[in-house]
């Protein structure tokens, strides 16, 4: 087997008693102080999918990891002798089993509440209830009040069209002030209504501390002890605190590892006498500790040579003194031939290095026999635990940090996470328009959002216009401008310190409509409401520290009464025009009349960004820095294979660009931002309702600088050369991967990695891809062919991502693989060496299932 890493000398110190301080994960929020009343349930309204209330009860299990709501019907307010609920907590998005309907509710005998029965205590629950009504504390991405999702919209719609007769039926008015939502697994919503008298900031004050608990916690255990606590209420179906030789197949399924059905019982035989257990024992179950050992002897009783085996061997050598097989590695080893030499992290200390086994020796893992009594040493599983840590991740810690120091510069020289036609949920033409999707824009990191804003109807009782927001000219639906604003106000009171949102206004509304805008901007958001003075807009553009916490807008400020180019659309009319203009460097090539709107006073005095039209770089380059272009993807692509890209990137240093996808990507795909980026362009707009390559590519270039919307663009965008970078990838392992889209049934995934490297050069983008190996039924450490190295040539390092992508095989030609895990990685932003790539889902969050999804990859880079 060849050495996948050659090292130097190692030295040893002398040994150190270590006094340990181990947590126990699966009881590690039972010291936080929840009420009877929530331990026993309290009474909520449930919205449901089609924006009815319905009666419920929200419990919190207790072990605090569980948050139930159940239909109120359901009585789930029995307690045991000692005031506690004995109620049996229901399993966490459990699949329905043989005879039922997915997501009923029920149970027999004493322990009520198991979803996929159906009934409790003989009684046939009311109605079905959706199994995301029981939600796992690790699951939970945030926490917020108000009424904010589109369920909630959907409610209030309701609410309008029904008669006062709905008061006396029981179920109340909705009332913002008792309402909040549990935002879960990156995109679902659990939205609730407290009762008449009750406290919802109570409920959320002890919810959010259980979450942040939760989030102290999971720092100190390996990734097999997450992912068991993660799967333990799924498969200990019985409730006895054990996973018996009945459940050992429902374990082994969930955590994406295959045995075949009629082994199961071979399997758990085997494991119970490997621990000595008796006879009595065995019958009884495994604990929970038992069953971590088992999910690592199921990881390392492997036929292949597990690459960190190989690894640990290669940098510190096999044999101790004595030619004893080598199971631990010192500090100074630690240091000198990992962290310096093969991670190439030459800074790093003596003190850095005691840190990090500090945290190691803390760290819950399996009760495994080599067990590491020395402060200054570390075993081979802690290693391997080190290696799939966040601390190790591909992706430069210090780039992911905020730099403060960064954001005093114009506008104008940063990179901003845009959004597209963000209130579409889905197509462009048919699609549902929804406030929510501003909330998920923005905690996905958009800080440039766009509204397309028309006239709507009038208001029945004052007259007053009412502007409104959709996708004008075709089915999308209609939401109002003023929910839109109210929805951003509530964002910026839980993020005051944020950096600007800027609101790119698609203006198509007469000017009686621009004056009501104007007002409910004012109104609504006050002195969050950034309102340029004229003497600004003779200067540089302000800086994201100046106009922390404000909103900006993006529109039209003409020097008239009428304007005669701003919106997309327009822009997209005129792409032939302006690829001409561009050609010839005339601006009388279009015989078209331009258009001409009329612009209300009110409205554009609150507005910074002026659109105009794109005629030559000359002219836009004597604009005032205020006045700035939006481009089509075509036009980008013309513009650079024209050899404007030069151009370009002048331009873009004192002014702003924006971009967006062309017309035709009527189902709301992606194109790549990569070569916008690489002309400077500082909005980048895609579609962020369909997480394609190119979104997730964006969501790996808005991780750097603290995630908060802003970049600011590298030197070679203001003055240098693109550097090229030989870059050398192979894949090692995986580990405690998840299903697709992180549900809890399915069949055991067979994973294969896609690197996606995207790149531009010379104009032209530059995308290349390569897979490994498909490794079969198991996705909880598969080991992938490690000896076969990718190779890619980086053209343009300074705006090039790397993606890393897992997708399930379906082995079938009628299928399509499956999207599994993901992460976007900069070159700039990528460190060299051994390293975890942490993986995320979809919506770019690391919860529940995902919690604990990593690759380990060895990198290696040469610039040129």
């Amino acid at each position: 087997m060849p050495r996948l890493w050659n090292n130097g000398v190692r030295t040893t110190p002398q040994d150190q008693e270590l006094h340990q301080h181990r947590s126990n994960f699966k009881s590690a929020l039972e010291h936080i102080f929840v009420p009877d009343d929530l331990l026993r349930g309290i009474n909520v309204f449930k919205v449901t999918s089609k924006g009815k209330l319905e009666p419920a009860t929200l419990t919190i299990s207790n072990d605090k990891f569980i948050i139930s709501v159940l239909p109120r019907t359901l009585k789930l307010d029995r307690v045991n002798s000692n005031g506690i609920s004995s109620l049996k907590r229901p399993s966490i998005l459990s699949r329905a089993r043989s005879g039922t309907s997915a997501g009923s509710i029920g149970g027999s005998g004493t322990t009520g509440g198991n979803i996929g029965t159906n009934s409790v205590d003989g009684m046939d629950a009311a109605f079905s209830f959706n199994p995301q009504s029981v939600v796992d504390i690790g699951s939970i991405d945030r926490i917020q009040s108000g009424q904010n999702t589109l369920l909630f919209e959907k409610a209030r719609q309701r609410e309008k069209k029904q008669t006062m007769s709905r008061i006396h039926s029981g179920i109340p008015l909705l009332a913002d002030g008792r309402s909040f939502s549990l935002i879960f697994r990156g995109a679902k919503t659990l939205d609730l209504m407290v009762d008449e008298g009750g406290d919802r900031e109570k409920v959320i004050y002890i919810l959010s501390s259980i979450v942040t608990e939760y989030g102290r916690a999971k720092m100190k255990v390996g990734n097999e002890v997450l992912l068991l606590r993660y799967i333990w209420n799924d498969v200990d179906r019985d409730n006895s605190n054990t996973i018996n030789e009945k459940e050992m197949g429902e374990l082994l399924n969930r955590i994406n590892f295959q045995v075949k059905e009629k082994n199961h019982s071979a399997v758990y035989q085997k494991f119970a006498k490997t621990l000595g257990l008796p006879k009595e024992q065995r019958k009884a179950g495994l604990t929970f500790d038992q069953c971590v050992t088992l999910l690592h002897k199921t990881k390392r009783d492997t036929w292949q040579v597990k690459p960190v085996t190989q690894l640990f061997f290669d940098i510190f050598g096999q044999f101790m003194t004595g030619s004893k097989v080598r199971k631990k590695v010192s500090a100074d080893s630690f240091l000198n031939r990992f962290l310096r030499t093969v991670q190439g992290e030459e800074d790093r200390t003596k003190d850095d290095v005691m840190g990090i086994f500090s945290e190691l020796h803390e760290l819950e893992l399996a009760d495994v026999a080599n067990h590491i009594t020395q402060s200054n040493y570390i075993s081979l599983e802690q290693f391997e635990a080190y290696l799939l840590s966040r601390s190790n991740d591909i992706f430069n810690p210090e780039r992911e940090k905020i730099c403060k120091s960064d954001m005093t510069k114009p506008l104008s020289e940063y990179w901003i996470n845009s959004s597209h036609n963000t209130y579409l949920t889905g197509h462009q033409l048919t699609g549902l328009s929804s406030v929510e999707m501003y909330s998920k824009a923005l905690y996905r990191g958009c800080r440039c959002i766009e509204l397309d804003i028309w006239d709507g109807g009038k208001d029945e009782l004052t007259g007053n216009p009412i502007p409104v927001v959709y996708h004008g000219h075709t089915m999308t639906s209609k939401i109002l401008f003023e929910d839109i604003i109210k929805a951003l106000q509530v964002y910026l009171m839980l993020h005051p310190k944020t950096y600007p949102l800027i609101l790119s206004l698609e203006n198509h509304c007469s000017v009686p409509y621009q004056q009501v805008m104007a007002s409910q901007l004012k109104s609504i958001l006050g002195d969050q409401l950034y309102i340029p003075d004229e003497a600004s807009l003779k200067e540089p553009l302000p800086s994201p520290i100046q106009l922390r916490g404000k909103v900006v807008l993006k529109g039209r400020r003409p020097v008239g009464a009428t304007d005669d180019y701003d919106t997309d659309s327009d822009a997209t009319d005129d792409d032939m025009t302006e690829i001409q203009s561009v050609w010839t460097e005339k601006s009388s090539v279009s015989k078209k009349t331009p258009k001409t709107v009329k612009i209300a006073p009110e409205l554009a005095k609150l507005t910074l960004f002026h659109g105009t039209k794109f005629t030559t770089w000359g002219e836009s380059n004597q604009a005032l820095t205020n006045h700035m272009h939006s481009f089509s993807e075509s036009r980008v692509t013309t513009l650079c294979k024209r050899n404007q890209s030069h151009r370009w990137i002048v331009y873009n240093q004192s002014h702003m660009s924006r971009t967006f996808p062309s017309g035709t990507r009527i189902d709301s795909s992606n194109y790549s931002p990569i070569l916008a980026w690489s002309t400077g362009c500082q909005m980048v707009a895609l579609n962020v309702q369909t997480p394609d390559d190119a979104l997730l590519v964006n969501d790996g270039r808005f991780r750097e600088n603290g995630g908060v919307g802003y970049v600011l663009k590298p030197s070679i965008l203001m003055m240098t050369e693109p550097r090229t970078t030989h870059l050398e990838v192979k894949i090692l392992h995986g580990s405690c991967l998840p299903k697709p889209k992180g549900l809890s049934f399915g069949e055991c995934i067979n994973p294969y990695v896609k690197i996606s490297l995207f790149d531009c050069h010379d104009g032209k983008e530059v995308n290349s891809s390569q897979t490994t190996n498909i490794v079969y039924k198991n996705g909880f450490s598969p080991i992938w062919n490690f000896e076969d190295s990718f190779h890619f040539d980086v053209k343009n390092s300074s705006v090039a991502v790397m993606q890393f992508t897992v997708w399930g095989n379906k082995s079938s030609l009628s299928k399509d693989d499956e999207h599994i895990a993901s992460a976007s990685v900069p070159i700039s932003c990528m460190r060299q060496g051994i390293r975890s790539v942490q993986l995320f889902d979809e919506n770019m969050t690391r919860s529940g299932a995902f919690d604990f999804a990593s690759l380990l990859v060895l990198i290696k880079f040469e610039q040129s």
